[in-house]
């Protein structure tokens, strides 16, 4: 039975993933209608993207070292503020036909992202570890139906010729008021070190580089690249790649994305039984072959049809790799915080590389063509997954409170049978 404050932590997480999905898409349904507005080419437009990948990345690289300094709820409070002021520059620059100002408020709101993202991921491992049940793929599956509600309504407003900058504006709104209750929410302190460790500078940052001396955490942070890749190339991409691609309309573009949005969804909230039966290896491996078959049909197959359809498959494959990396890379309280934010960083190479390096190979052989590059990637992790096996037994937490000084205990071990699933141990 969970205790209320847990309860509470875990909602608030769930709230803030839904939110942050919400806005994502909102801006991803929209691409078509951004593009146009802003006369770029399909080039051009990866050079806007840019903005998100980079913004993405530079708030990965500095929230691992701000979590461990002043604990996860503090920092997702300058993510919850900047990516909120993101999407509001971002509606401004559409609305004005400004790249430049799209590019800023997509880095802003790729910023506010990034350092978010790592910190949920790594308050979401603890509330893993204190329940003892798997917390992460429906946390990452409440984001995915935020994307579909995103979706959804960026369906109907595309429709409606509705301006994309108030659009835009709109969600940011929702957004700053939906992330204020869900980080209100939070206890303080989750993933803080000791002040002496937090405070080391340089040396902290080296420790941070040391867990890449694990094997085992390199294979899974690869695995975390591809399947944000596969996860990032249609996030980015995929309405584009159903216009112009194969000759739907603007709408159907977005359709489409929704369909994968609703793929990614079921996938996440329905993949804890095969963890639990099958194990993480297994459900990966599985996961890397189905989206492989998606990306083939939408790259190879002539019928708009088929490959509107083979989207869903695609969204079902990569829905799972991530989450599951992220709870591989926690598996023990202790050096959690080091070791996820070290694979969610991994995991964002795939938005820094992706996008601008997508939009550029396509503008030379076209964008279906350019989706076999997520089609050799995916076999590689599907060859990588056995990396995601725990070591040894895995341990059972109990609930232990955050210490008055703030800072999270490590809860005491019990004994347990080991598992390869990811979840209940």
């Amino acid at each position: 039975m969970l205790d209320q404050a847990t309860r509470r932590w875990r909602a608030a997480l769930f709230v803030f993933m839904l939110v942050a999905g919400v806005g994502m898409a909102s801006w991803v349904a929209r691409t078509p209608a951004v593009r146009d507005a802003l006369g770029v080419s399909t080039g051009g437009m990866g050079v806007v993207l840019f903005g998100l990948s980079t913004g993405s990345m530079a708030g990965v690289l500095v929230s691992g070292p701000l979590v461990r300094r002043y604990g996860g709820r503090a920092v997702m409070w300058g993510g919850a503020a900047v990516l909120t002021a993101g999407l509001a520059v971002t509606a401004g620059g559409a609305a004005w036909s400004l790249a430049g100002g799209v590019f800023a408020g997509l880095a802003l709101f790729g910023s506010g992202l990034g350092l978010a993202e790592v910190a949920v991921n790594i308050e979401g491992a603890a509330v893993e570890r204190r329940i003892g049940r798997p917390v992460l793929p429906v946390l990452h599956g409440c984001f995915s139906l935020g994307t579909v509600f995103g979706a959804l309504l960026g369906l109907v407003l595309t429709a409606a010729r509705f301006p994309v900058g108030a659009h835009l504006l709109a969600v940011a709104v929702l957004t700053a008021a939906a992330t204020v209750w869900a980080v209100r929410s939070m206890p303080a302190g989750t993933g803080r070190e000791a002040a002496p460790e937090a405070a080391a500078g340089p040396k902290d940052r080296l420790a941070a580089l040391r867990v890449w001396r694990d094997g085992r955490l390199v294979l899974i942070g690869v695995i975390v690249l591809v399947m944000a890749f596969t996860e990032g190339a249609a996030n980015d991409w995929l309405p584009l790649l159903m216009v112009d691609g194969h000759g739907v309309s603007a709408t159907a573009g977005s359709l489409t994305y929704t369909a994968f949005a609703v793929a990614m969804t079921v996938g996440r909230f329905a993949g804890g039984p095969f963890l639990e039966r099958f194990g993480r290896a297994a459900v990966v491996r599985a996961s890397a072959a189905v989206a492989a078959v998606g990306v083939a049909l939408v790259v190879f197959s002539p019928s708009p049809l088929v490959a509107g359809a083979a989207v869903v498959l695609w969204g079902l494959g990569a829905s799972l790799g991530f989450p599951v990396s992220i709870s591989a890379a926690g598996d023990d309280p202790e050096g959690a915080a080091a070791r996820v934010s070290a694979v969610a960083t991994a995991g964002y190479l795939a938005f820094l590389v992706g996008p601008p390096s997508l939009g550029f190979l396509a503008d030379h052989v076209g964008l279906r063509p350019t989706m076999g590059v997520v089609l050799g990637l995916l076999v590689v992790a599907a060859l990588l997954a056995p990396a995601l096996r725990p070591r040894g037994p895995r341990v059972a937490a109990t609930a232990v409170p955050p210490q008055p000084d703030g800072t999270t205990a490590v809860p005491p071990r019990a004994g347990c049978r080991s598992s390869d699933s990811g979840g209940r141990p």
